[in-house]
């Protein structure tokens, strides 16, 4: 999937508004309704750097999407993702409040530090209001997995020109710097 590959005619792209992530994907995830085209993978993201998302996400263009189950661990092997105390909701053009979006930064090293990266995740979510009033119907027919707490990501590198990327840092950040030669 991560080719871009969604069997969708040519020409078609991928590219969902806030609004369409959430009701016409996490929505129907969380309800246990299918999702036409089903697109979208399941992924744990937290075993995953950002940079290895390439092959395991939907990818189109710069940016990977995928259903992740809702936890409070954002640590993967070389980082993690930090959030960046913003929460917004995620309203339809009918003024209906539908979701909530909430903004993390990835960071190479270890919580509560690290090196600040470009790379920028948007999870979304049901309101708490609505997945709590659905987890009643849906109990008996999914006792072992609470479907309201997927989200759906969207994760990208942003890339403005200002910061290096994650690469960049890392290698930058080696001490034994002056035992590397560069071709002349």
């Amino acid at each position: 999937m991560g080719d871009g590959n969604v069997n969708l005619p040519p020409g078609f792209r991928f590219y969902p508004t806030d609004e369409e992530l959430v009701v016409h994907f996490l929505h129907r995830k969380a309800s246990l309704l299918p999702c036409h085209p089903d697109v979208i993978p399941d992924l744990d993201l937290y075993p995953y750097d950002p940079w290895e998302l390439d092959g395991k996400a939907l990818a189109e263009g710069n940016r990977w999407y995928f259903y992740s189950r809702r936890t409070q661990n954002r640590n993967t092997s070389n980082g993690h993702w930090k959030s960046m105390g913003i929460d917004e909701p995620v309203i339809t053009s009918s003024g209906k409040r539908v979701g909530m979006k909430k903004y993390f930064v990835f960071y190479v090293g270890e919580a509560p530090a690290g090196i600040k990266t470009n790379w920028i995740m948007h999870e979304y979510r049901l309101p708490d209001s609505a997945s709590s009033s659905r987890s009643t119907k849906r109990s008996a027919r999914a006792k072992t997995l609470d479907y309201s707490k997927w989200v759906v990501c969207r994760v990208y590198e942003d890339d403005d020109g200002t910061e290096l990327s994650c690469l960049d840092e890392v290698f930058l950040s080696l001490d034994d710097l002056d035992e590397i030669s560069l071709p002349n």
